[in-house]
């Protein structure tokens, strides 16, 4: 391994590290994976090696040199400006720009931190909420926020294969990881038929075969 290359701290159902997956293989950047158990033994992201890491103790981290990033949006927008002559994740224009930012905020500062298993775990283990109420939880903001998202698909005009424009990028490195968890969660697809558009044209394609949880070497048993 070079002291340059890309080393992914990543967690294979993480939604999350999935972004960064699918970020860097759009990229075409070749990376290794290091597996953190966020379950097994109360969570190895609570370690000290990983706190050292990223004092928040959760993942993703990204590992590039002596540079260690945290946060999967400043992750990928770091390896965007750092390999320019890789394909962009993010369009041209600054218009198309912000509204794949504001698409990509939708899922990250919205639906996702509702949803996160320390959330989750809290609900459970210090509020005593039972799992059905849980999932009732999980249901309610991811499908509230991909309603949102639908909508602002619409409010942006048809026309384009993916969220912005002709290829895929930024957006739907959040938007496909957020639609594995809805399906986790057994929430029907056919609400959102811009969002299902986008999702069938994703998964064809490579970069988000190899990112998918199924095929990463930490996957367990479904």
């Amino acid at each position: 391994m070079s002291g340059n290359a890309l080393v992914l701290y990543s967690y294979w159902r993480s939604s999350a590290a999935y972004r960064v997956r699918i970020g860097l293989n759009l990229k075409g950047l070749e990376y290794d994976i290091v597996p953190v158990h966020l379950v097994r033994e109360g969570g190895e992201q609570h370690s000290a090696a990983h706190a050292q890491r990223n004092p928040q103790e959760l993942i993703p981290v990204l590992a590039h040199g002596d540079r260690v990033l945290t946060q999967s949006a400043a992750i990928l927008e770091y390896v965007d400006e750092i390999f320019p002559d890789t394909p962009s994740l993010l369009p041209a224009t600054a218009r198309e720009r912000a509204f794949a930012r504001a698409l990509s905020q939708v899922v990250a500062c919205d639906i996702h931190p509702l949803g996160n298993l320390r959330v989750l775990q809290y609900l459970s283990n210090t509020l005593d909420v039972g799992e059905d109420q849980r999932n009732e939880w999980s249901k309610h903001w991811i499908g509230n926020g991909l309603d949102a998202f639908e909508v602002l698909l619409t409010q942006h005009g048809e026309g384009s294969e993916f969220c912005v424009g002709d290829r895929p990028g930024m957006a739907e490195c959040f938007l496909i990881p957020q639609l594995y968890n809805a399906r986790r969660f057994g929430l029907d697809m056919a609400r959102w038929p811009n969002i299902s558009r986008i999702d069938a044209a994703c998964e064809g394609l490579d970069a988000f075969k190899a990112a998918h949880p199924s095929v990463q070497v930490d996957a367990q048993p479904a």
